[in-house]
């Protein structure tokens, strides 16, 4: 048999076929639930059309959502620790399904503010326990890989999500959030048919007479995300992740405004997010099948340099010319980055905190991706192209927070001898 290491066994279909059924029904639960992803397409304008609200009151309720997910995040990570990530999935996806469909019948402005808070923390709950769950079931050498997939997954059910949101809004405001709840459910319906459940502790008599690593690998979790944040490296990681997604999400916020202020029309701008789709959904897997197997922390950094180096090219003249550069360099950072940066927490992490781990990456992304935008605007208007600049220092920093951040230890980058399942229940399946 051939190293375990060589791409043939670390392959895109080798991993998705060899993958266990639990895994592969996670991959099809989140691509559904994505297809159904029109609250947060689609709440302002049904708050500005359908219930009369102003523009300040529709932004601020997207705001406010935007808060709720990175709580949920949190919250999520927690509950994956403490329940299990089948339970805080099943949690997430029913009480989503709940709070989308009341907001089609909430009767105030208060109370949508309150409702679309709780649809926002409770339908993350799912993120870390995917996530989680993605690790504990995965070879060590096919987790790159493995959330590359996942990424896919994600990436074509948001991509069509609008499509199938703006025909059902064509229809019924009310189809729209029905449509969301029944794909919540469906991800639901997988949770409760397809993932493992949580292993029941050992008797103290069994406890006992395990090794003391098993004592520790079966101990509950402990100190909460306190402990998270005693482990000083993870914490630049941490940093890692609030950086890039705030100096990423500036291809929303502040490229549209910069391409309009040198005279290209929207349909540009548009053209360039859709080449950025594009490029993510063809090409993240193959360029993955190769990065997969190189240092966690070099791949981290060389995603940074890109991603600073891709936007600060923005800064230069040259129409149009340039915002195609730049969009391909910053988007060449994510397809070898990304999956390497989503999974590393779940390398990193002690298995009693691996919920843990996962949710405050995801948070730390989530709120990079919300106050990203704010900053990125009020540098344009205060500075305006040199936002830019400001970027790739960013990226610099990312590159330095990676470096200290992501140094390979023992656990993180030793090689795995043995691809196929264990034949023995892990500790999320049932005993």
């Amino acid at each position: 048999m051939s190293s375990p290491t060589t791409t043939d066994e670390t392959g895109i279909w080798a991993t998705i076929r060899e993958a266990p059924p639990a895994v592969k029904a996670l991959l099809v639960g989140v691509f559904v639930n994505k297809l159904g992803w029109f609250l947060q397409v689609f709440l302002v304008l049904f708050l500005t059309t359908s219930k009369g609200f102003t523009d300040v009151q529709a932004g601020t309720a997207l705001g406010v959502y935007g808060g709720g997910t990175v709580v949920g995040l949190i919250v999520g990570g927690s509950l994956s620790d403490k329940l299990g990530p089948r339970m805080a999935v099943m949690i997430s996806m029913f009480g989503m399904a709940g709070f989308v469909l009341a907001i089609a019948y909430v009767p105030n402005y208060a109370t949508v503010l309150v409702v679309v808070a709780l649809a926002g923390a409770v339908g993350q709950f799912y993120r870390p326990a995917s996530a989680a769950l993605l690790t504990e079931l995965t070879p060590k050498n096919r987790q790159v890989m493995i959330f590359a997939v996942y990424r896919l997954a994600m990436n074509l059910g948001t991509t069509a999500a609008p499509l199938i949101g703006a025909a059902l809004v064509a229809v019924s405001w009310n189809l729209l959030f029905i449509g969301e709840a029944l794909a919540a459910l469906a991800y639901a319906a997988v949770a409760v048919v397809a993932l493992p459940k949580r292993a029941k502790a050992p008797a103290s008599s069994e406890v006992s007479e395990v090794s003391d690593v098993s004592v520790a690998e079966a101990a509950p979790s402990t100190g909460g995300y306190l402990a998270v944040l005693r482990d000083y490296k993870y914490v630049l990681f941490l940093l890692c992740m609030f950086i890039n997604a705030a100096i990423y999400m500036q291809y929303l916020a502040v490229l549209p405004l910069h391409m309009k202020s040198e005279g290209l029309s929207t349909w540009w701008f548009s053209a360039v997010v859709a080449l950025n789709g594009f490029i993510v959904i063809t090409c993240e897997l193959l360029v993955t099948k190769v990065v997969q197997h190189w240092p966690a922390r070099m791949v981290a950094m060389i995603g940074f340099v890109l991603l600073g180096g891709g936007l600060a090219f923005y800064a230069l003249p040259g129409g149009i010319a340039i915002f195609v550069i730049g969009t391909l360099l910053w988007t060449l950072a994510e397809i070898i980055g990304g999956p390497t940066m989503f999974a590393y927490p779940g390398m990193a992490a002690p298995k009693p905190l691996l919920g843990r781990y996962v949710g405050s990456a995801h948070a730390m992304f989530g709120l990079g991706s919300a106050l990203g935008p704010f900053l990125g605007v009020w540098i344009w208007n205060n500075a305006g192209t040199r936002v830019w600049l400001w970027c790739g220092l960013a990226g610099a920093v990312g590159v330095v927070l990676a470096y200290f951040g992501m140094q390979p230890t023992a656990e993180t980058e030793e090689p795995v001898v043995d691809i196929t399942p264990a034949s023995e229940p892990l500790p999320s399946e049932s005993s």
